[in-house]
């Protein structure tokens, strides 16, 4: 039986690859007479200009574009950016990379380096031919990552900082007389000044060590720091027990961006906690990177400042100068006496106290850079790119502070295919991106590692479905390589093959490869899923609450991740910054009404502290007026003695247990001991998924509403790159919530841009059920909207298709088909003479066989299709081929290719 099923998405994908072919015959007859004049259907909206047909630039999807820093010629740049134009691309993000040059010398970082006038007039040409051909460009704030100048040196205040530790053991009443402990962690190249922080001693105490920590007793810290004379000191340890004597180096990291040199001098990557730093980047950019004609062309063709992922690299802690000071001032107490708990030895920490004291303290620390991180550098930053006509784009991860935080913060938060793990770190920063009133969030798509020059764009959407449905809405490829560079072989420079001296990861899309032709297929259909993702507004059923605001991780939700999306119910994670924003408002029961509008707010233990059941005392009483609205909340785990997440002042758990006891005797709270009492929870609370399956399912959704109309992006996808068991075809009910009661459904062909009104169908209330069969990785969209009158179907033996006032049956064989209408009506339709399925089998293949020597070509007749590799003549070919094969249709039926 055939209920309508719904989605096309992989089957335009098929027409590039190679399978096994058949014509097969389709009869058709009227199921219900009528006019045939076609029903105008709704235009589906969103921010594309041309329509859901043509979707205009601003959704199209981008590259990552790499150039040998300004080792470009202007022509060429002009050449490339009518390459991704015409391709179907919305703009290009300019970078300085070349990882794979490995003999930097045939360089020349002076005369055509990151930020010289070779530089600038490259980024003109680009721009200039940007704005003539509608399209944008996105501008990285320094070469390669992270953030750098070459205008600061490592012993600067302005370069990035580093906490180094040194220690050295003391028998209790023993003297050390002599130099304080040099650093365990060697300076970083080119960092020769350090600046003594604090000298400490603390004794151990087995009791408080862990598997990797040395256990330190707190109540014996000494503060030693008056009594050190220059680097020395004379200092007798109390009778009893072991002393550790600590001394605390501030110092330069003597990290400088990837790859380099990029610049004369070699740029320093930038304090990225600190207003130093901050305007160590602004300044440099007014002065040697804003020319009069690149502002100009700014205003008509750039997108957006971009920052990489942030990659802060230290063998020791990261630091800024003022952080002591900072943290008092925000935390309210001295961060010296925790300073061994804190400090790192190649990214492990070594020193801990009693347990409680330990994660606390490194809660504040980390929670204290994050505000840094936020306030002196994104918000800074985005404030400077606004004042010069971008918008600011970045990667806010990298380190244990709160991005999702910062994706509220950011103009446009990205992610990346290659280092997320699974769709919940996208959901983290959707959260971000919806409670701070955004709308994108982009993604640096497609890296593969060991994948140069054999990725292909069936893999990349395969991998990029899923994550639509977690929220990202932009596509940034990774990547368009620049034509060439000194020592690049055929077929030109890429900018991450070879790279170590093997396979490098990720492709150098363009005109090289010999799928371009296709290309705009492929930027048209990613289009039209950015389009009807960023229409309207996001709209999630359950906030997950977040201790701390980490992505990169992998760490999902408890019971939603495993359990409750495959019964259709879609999350993001939130943190309690996002609590505190304008939009952390309730109306008719949904946090954030106006945007997200979540159903229901799921609290659990801070899955990065042994699931320790935390709050902040302002986010529970923030907790407490949002149920108080309204507003739904189920808590997970034993909630009768919560604490504060960082270190308690005098009273405060108190404070916290008397509010989360008041909280959890809220009516519309409950609490659940386990995850298996989590959907009961739901129901008790009148909750169910906007989207509802009838059977647990790898069906992924997103929801945008915009007005009355709603769009829901269906994706058979993965969860994670590498799924076991892989994901199979489905086929079952989808239950839709829809926002209109008069609205009917559509599908929106997401390769072809045609709207095509949905025949068979159930209406229950605000509910609309229909068949969804799709096969793995295959997309659609579904949109509920206003029509004009028409009939339509519950069911059908047939595939039904509207066609103005009738339903048209189609059959791939002979016989009556029984179709219940709307009323509850059945009719039978007869379909007559329907010719068999024909073979094809005889086949020419002309290919075009891309060589260094150019084009060679070679003209095969095939007895049925096969892999090239299985045919002796190309099994060493990469190129395009043509496909033909011949048959004679004499007419009256249509007929369906199937490849």
């Amino acid at each position: 039986m055939n209920d309508d099923r719904y989605g096309q998405g992989i089957t335009r994908r098929r027409a590039l690859q190679l399978g096994t072919a058949a014509a097969v015959a389709a009869g058709a007859a009227p199921v219900l007479g009528g006019a045939p004049a076609a029903q105008a259907a709704p235009s589906p909206a969103g921010p594309g200009a041309g329509g859901f047909a043509r979707p205009g630039a601003a959704v199209r999807p981008r590259f990552r574009w790499w150039w040998p820093d300004g080792l470009v010629d202007p022509a060429e740049i002009r050449r490339e950016i009518d390459q991704i134009a015409a391709a179907g691309f919305g703009g290009a993000e300019i970078v300085a990379v070349h990882h794979s040059i490995r003999d930097k010398s045939v360089l020349d970082p002076e005369g055509h380096g990151w930020g010289t006038p070779a530089w600038n007039a490259g980024v003109e040409a680009a721009l200039d031919q940007a704005a003539r051909r509608g399209i944008t460009v996105d501008l990285t704030i320094g070469p390669a990552w992270p953030a750098a100048v070459p205008t600061i040196t490592p012993d600067d205040t302005a370069a990035v900082q580093e906490l180094a530790y040194g220690t050295v053991a003391v028998a209790g009443g023993a003297t050390h007389d002599g130099p304080l402990p040099e650093p365990v962690a060697a300076p970083g190249e080119g960092v020769t000044k350090r600046h003594l922080v604090a000298v400490h001693a603390v004794r151990t105490d087995p009791a408080n060590a862990t598997r990797k920590e040395t256990g330190l007793d707190p109540a014996s810290f000494t503060d030693l720091t008056a009594e050190a004379a220059g680097e020395r000191i004379t200092w007798t340890a109390p009778a009893g027990g072991d002393w550790l004597l600590f001394a605390y180096w501030r110092r330069g990291s003597g990290q400088r961006p990837e790859s380099g040199p990029h610049s004369a001098p070699d740029a320093c990557v930038v304090d990225h906690f600190s207003r130093a730093g901050t305007r160590a980047v602004t300044a440099f950019w007014e002065a040697r990177l804003l020319t009069r004609d690149i502002r100009k062309l700014i205003k008509r063709a750039g997108a957006t400042l971009f920052e990489d992922s942030i990659e802060l690299e230290t063998h020791a802690l990261n630091w800024t100068p003022d952080l002591p000071a900072e943290f008092r001032r925000r935390r309210g107490y001295d961060l010296m006496p925790y300073l061994p708990v804190v400090v790192r030895l190649k990214e492990n920490t070594m020193f801990a106290y009693d347990a409680a004291t330990t994660s606390h303290v490194r809660h504040d620390f980390w929670l204290t850079i994050s505000d840094l991180f936020n306030e002196y550098h994104f918000e800074a930053l985005a404030t400077w790119a606004h004042s010069i006509g971008l918008e600011y784009r970045a990667q806010p991860y990298g380190l244990e502070t709160d991005a999702i935080r910062t994706a509220a913060i950011l103009d446009v938060p990205e992610g990346e295919s290659l280092g997320f793990k699974n769709l919940d770190d996208y959901r983290a920063l959707a959260g971000g991106r919806d409670m701070g009133g955004r709308k994108v969030l982009s993604c640096e798509a497609g890296a593969y590692q060991g994948g140069a020059y054999n990725t292909t764009w069936d893999k990349l959407l395969r991998t990029m479905g899923g994550a639509y449905a977690a929220g990202l809405n932009q596509t940034v490829l990774h990547g368009f390589s620049y034509a060439t560079a000194p020592g690049a072989a055929w077929p030109g420079f890429a900018g991450f093959t070879p790279y170590s001296g093997g396979i490098g990861f990720s492709e150098s899309w363009g005109p090289r490869q010999p799928t371009w032709r296709h290309v705009p297929d492929v930027a048209g259909y990613l289009a039209r899923i950015h389009q009807t993702m960023q229409a309207g507004t996001s709209r999630i059923d359950v906030a997950v609450f977040r201790q701390k605001g980490y992505t990169k991780t992998g760490i999902g939700a408890a019971w939603f991740t495993k359990s409750g999306v495959p019964l259709g119910w879609t999350h993001q994670l939130i943190s309690a910054p996002l609590l505190d924003l304008p939009s952390a408002t309730v109306s008719g029961g949904r946090l954030a009404p106006d945007g997200p509008g979540y159903q229901v707010l799921f609290v659990e233990g801070d899955r990065f502290s042994g699931k320790e059941c935390t709050l902040p005392l302002d986010t529970a009483r923030t907790m407490l007026k949002l149920t108080k609205a309204g507003l739904p909340l189920v808590f997970l785990g034993d909630w009768s003695a919560p604490a504060v997440p960082g270190l308690a002042r005098d009273g405060e758990n108190e404070k916290l247990r008397a509010v989360v006891e008041e909280l959890l005797a809220q009516p519309r709270v409950r609490n659940v001991a386990a995850e298996d009492d989590v959907p009961g929870a739901l129901a008790d609370l009148g909750l169910r998924p906007t989207v509802g399956y009838a059977e647990a399912s790898t069906l992924l959704t997103a929801h945008r509403r915009e007005g009355r109309t709603d769009y829901f992006y269906l994706c058979n996808g993965k969860h994670a790159e590498t799924v076991k068991p892989p994901v199979a075809p489905i086929d079952h009910d989808v239950t839709f919530t829809r926002t209109d009661r008069k609205a009917v459904p559509y599908r929106l062909n997401l390769w072809t841009g045609e709207t095509e009104r949905i025949a068979v169908y159930r209406e229950d209330g605000d509910g609309v059920t229909l068949r969804v069969a799709l096969q793995p990785s295959e997309a659609t969209v579904i949109m509920l909207a206003r029509g004009g009158h028409a009939p339509s179907a519950t069911a059908s033996e047939a595939e039904l298709r509207v066609d103005g006032q009738r339903l048209i049956a189609r059959a791939t064989a002979a016989g009556t088909y029984a179709t219940t209408l709307a009323g509850g009506r059945t009719v039978t339709t007869a379909i007559r003479d329907v010719p068999a399925p024909r073979a094809l089998t005889s086949w020419r293949l002309r290919v075009e066989d891309m060589t260094p020597d150019g084009v060679k070509r070679h003209d095969l007749e095939l007895d049925g299709l096969k892999p090239w590799p299985d045919i002796p003549e190309l099994a060493d070919v990469s190129g395009i081929g043509t496909y033909t094969a011949t048959v004679t249709w004499a007419g009256g039926s249509g007929a369906l290719l199937e490849l």
